[in-house]
């Protein structure tokens, strides 16, 4: 098998539109949620989460373009315009770099705005441009399109581990010789009245509107909900040799990945399926010694206790340490895996554990040490992420410094 690293990495959230200004947020403990701008809230019991609001899609596509495309897909593409800035790549074979995407939800927006179209003015009011702006997989068709990819061009539609996905189905991609290079890109907008209101419904939201920056409180006692967030995270993924040959930086080796499922219950998960996710990274990884985990965490209350006891239980005296920066930006869904494998990568190279803000009250059943409130100066040598998403859809990724 052929060794994977990453050269390239963008991203974009409520905290910042480029990865450097949203890590150091991130790291400062800064809150990117915020009372939702976007659309009327009078009516909805959740009136707050982390929106992207200075992002103009017009820097970053051609504006006769922006029309054809969802926000998720613009938010993609600023993120992978960022990693692949970043990787340097001054010339490549275009039938052997692929791309990886990944979203949970898609074009929820565009899809909530012409079905009221349709209701209010007709069918023949609807826009030719409705469909490809969105399908989940256009984040990938969009952009290849952009660099001329013409190798694999996959997508994940895993939920909230649409993104962990994205990246592993990238690694295996070069492992096997299908492709030299991936890009692989995670994005998601669902913030809208569709969006809100269906998380709403299921009780699964925070409804501290009073107190946005203190609503998502990952492994805290008084948590009530998780916080919906937008944005994109990409990486540019490609063969070690190739990569040492062009003098690249590289930001990590991918040395593991986990897959499971719970094959449980739709929303709630089972201790058995995230344990299995990581144990299988660990196994192929080679058990080594992991330094961080940025946890799923989302602040609901069955997931950070359950994750709790899966990490107790295959590490036992050996606990890494642990954070979840998802209170700081919200859970952006299927962006989240590759978001926040960006984060970790950049951990590992700044030698930083993020913060877990808002972790006032430790809950009983979340009783390992989560970096509560402020971030730890530490070198990282070897990180893991997990995701876990609904219909017991499990993904964790272990990246090692080279």
């Amino acid at each position: 098998m052929r060794r994977v690293v990453v050269t390239g990495i963008g991203m974009i959230n409520s905290l910042g539109i480029d990865k450097e200004s949203s890590f150091k947020a991130i790291v400062n403990g800064e809150c990117g949620i915020k009372s939702i701008s976007s659309f009327n809230t009078e009516q909805h019991s959740v009136k707050i989460a982390g929106e992207i609001t200075d992002f103009d899609p017009n820097t970053i596509m051609n504006p006769k373009e922006v029309k054809k495309a969802d926000r998720f897909i613009q938010l993609g593409l600023a993120a992978a315009k960022e990693a692949m800035s970043d990787a340097q790549i001054a010339q490549y074979d275009h039938e052997t770099f692929g791309v990886s995407s990944a979203s949970g939800i898609g074009g929820l927006p565009t899809i909530e705005k012409h079905s009221v179209i349709n209701f209010e003015r007709g069918p023949r009011r609807i826009s030719p441009f409705f469909i490809p702006s969105a399908l989940i997989n256009m984040l990938g068709g969009f952009v290849s399109i952009e660099y001329g990819l013409k190798g694999p061009n996959l997508s994940s539609v895993t939920a909230c581990a649409a993104g962990t996905h994205a990246i592993a189905e990238a690694t295996k991609t070069i492992m096997i010789g299908g492709a030299d290079k991936m890009l692989v890109v995670g994005a998601e907008a669902a913030i809208c009245e569709v969006g809100i209101g269906g998380f709403a419904a299921m009780k699964a939201l925070s409804t501290r509107n009073d107190d946005p920056k203190k609503a998502s409180r990952p492994f805290d006692k008084q948590r009530d909900g998780f916080i919906m967030g937008e944005g994109a995270g990409a990486l540019v993924l490609e063969v070690y040799e190739d990569a040492i040959a062009r003098g690249a930086h590289i930001y990590g080796e991918v040395i593991g990945f986990g897959e499971s499922g719970d094959a449980n219950h739709i929303t709630t998960p089972a201790l058995d399926g995230p344990f299995r996710a990581m144990r299988a990274a660990c196994k192929m990884a080679k058990m080594p010694q992991i330094d961080y985990i940025n946890a799923h965490g989302t602040s609901t209350q069955a997931n950070d206790k359950n994750e709790t006891a899966a990490i107790a239980e295959l590490f036992g005296e050996k606990v890494p340490l642990i954070s979840s920066t998802k209170g700081q930006i919200g859970h952006c869904l299927g962006a989240a895996g590759a978001i926040e494998a960006v984060i970790s990568l950049m951990a590992m190279r700044d030698s930083i554990v993020p913060p877990t803000i808002n972790l006032d009250e430790p809950d009983p059943d979340c009783y390992l040490d989560y970096t509560p409130n402020k971030a730890l100066a530490k070198e990282l040598h070897c990180v893991m992420s997990n995701s876990f998403g609904f219909g017991g859809t499990n993904g964790s990724i272990i990246f090692r410094r080279v």
